[in-house]
């Protein structure tokens, strides 16, 4: 982890690249740092996916208005700073894609994070040494 999923409403799709937005905030979490310097967040572990609603209902139906729904799943162990921190950082990337937008277009964007262990947690990858063999 950490995982961070996007749902959007589809009608986004005509105005801005989401792909574009998923490269920015992958980016942004694996450049976070706490506070001695070291990664916020493990790289081969940093997702970021997002999925278009094609059915959607905004603001009681309103004809093209837009959402996105952001949710970061992480798993415990930082402080409430750090985890601020993070929020922060991704919000502002997200205003950063979405400002020129918003002066055109109703946009709700919203940012969860959740901290949670995990019930279970299986692993298969092989990022890891892609990763170090890139160095």
């Amino acid at each position: 982890m950490p995982h961070l999923k996007i749902d959007y409403s589809a009608n986004l799709d005509e105005c801005t690249d989401i792909g574009v937005l998923c490269r920015a905030l992958a980016a942004r979490l694996a450049g976070l740092r706490d506070a001695v310097g070291q990664p916020l967040f493990p790289l081969a572990g940093t997702r970021v996916l997002a999925a278009p609603a094609p059915h959607h209902a905004v603001a009681g139906g309103r004809a093209g208005y837009c959402f996105v729904y952001l949710n970061l799943r992480i798993t415990p162990g930082r402080g409430k700073g750090l985890v601020a921190h993070a929020g922060t950082a991704l919000l502002a990337t997200v205003e950063e894609h979405f400002g020129a937008l918003m002066q055109t277009r109703a946009v709700g964007i919203t940012l969860h994070i959740d901290e949670a262990a995990p019930a279970y947690e299986g692993k298969y990858s092989n990022l890891a040494s892609h990763l170090a063999a890139e160095r």
